[in-house]
């Protein structure tokens, strides 16, 4: 019989429930743990391929409840990609294109002010990144950050069978008329995205059923399902959350069985001005699990979700 995974109200009502939670920050980055094991590794300090790719301020690994590696980095057939990471290919202030964050070209993550703890059962993690590019500077040629990006990162585990983790991106500008946007193309992919192992058996599901992936976006709802040989012993998967409250909502999906990452698309291929007071927010929930998650259980989650401010 099939490992199936039940999610009842009592556990969904004691995510405070007191749990083994930590965090630790330690050379190149940061881990969060859960019941004393590691349970993703957060990138403070640049990191690169032989020189190549350079970039931080992403998570990887991402480790599934029976300690599955659900993650990769520098993959062989797109080395820019890494974990999971929020970033686009067009940055510009006014027309200028100033750097191509996807492919980690002209762009610097300055992580400052790396927070780490745990409170009512939650490992937390808060960082303030600048956006930097040699090709923005001041009249001395010193770099001039251009945009702050502070993120939260939480983790818990309500039950055995599977973890949440809450991913909020804020943007804030701090120079006029800066722009970001996804790729120049009918993709349009950009934004908060997952590259995670990919089996042959990978399948995609929203609300509303089974998903076939294609070129372009694909509209499905705010959630998906992508699931498959993602554990050690058994059937595991991930499933992807997208907040109401999100600019966009509910994004199109990129979604790929193969050799790329999974999207949420935001904001296309047209770039969006990026305000100097009020930042945008982005808001995501990975719920990774072992065995079999049943639509029901996933919606129970999502409206749990959508409550979080």
């Amino acid at each position: 019989m099939k490992k199936r995974l039940f999610f009842s109200l009592f556990f969904l009502s004691s995510l405070a429930m007191v749990l083994n939670a930590s965090a630790q920050q330690s050379g190149e980055g940061a881990w969060l743990t859960l019941h004393g094991k590691k349970v993703l590794f957060y990138q403070i300090k640049t990191k690169s391929h032989d020189g190549q790719f350079p970039r931080a301020d992403y998570v990887h690994p991402l480790y599934g409840p029976d300690g599955f590696e659900l993650t990769e980095d520098f993959p062989k057939d797109h080395l820019h990609h890494r974990g999971i990471f929020w970033t686009w290919h067009q940055v510009l202030i006014g027309d200028e294109e100033v750097s191509d964050a996807w492919v980690c070209k002209d762009f610097i993550w300055n992580v400052k002010d790396v927070n780490i703890g745990n409170e009512e059962g939650k490992a937390t993690l808060h960082a303030k990144t600048f956006w930097e590019s040699r090709r923005w500077t001041d009249e001395n040629g010193k770099l001039k950050p251009f945009v702050e990006e502070r993120v939260e990162i939480t983790a818990q585990q309500p039950a055995d069978d599977y973890r949440l983790f809450d991913f909020s991106i804020s943007l804030r500008a701090l120079e006029k008329n800066v722009k970001i946007g996804g790729s120049d193309n009918a993709k349009g992919y950009g934004g908060f995205s997952v590259r995670m192992k990919m089996p042959d058996d990978i399948r995609f599901a929203s609300a509303d059923g089974e998903v076939a992936p294609q070129a372009t976006a694909v509209k499905a709802g705010p959630w998906m399902n992508i699931s498959g040989s993602l554990a050690e012993n058994s059937k595991g998967g991930v499933v992807i959350m997208c907040h109401p409250e999100n600019p966009g909502y509910p994004e199109p999906w990129i979604l790929r069985k193969k050799g790329s990452m999974q999207n949420p698309a935001w904001p296309g291929r047209e770039p969006v001005l990026l305000p100097t007071d009020k930042p945008v927010v982005l808001k995501y929930r990975l719920v990774v699990y072992v065995g079999e998650m049943r639509n029901k259980d996933i919606k129970t989650i999502f409206n749990q979700y959508k409550q979080i401010k």
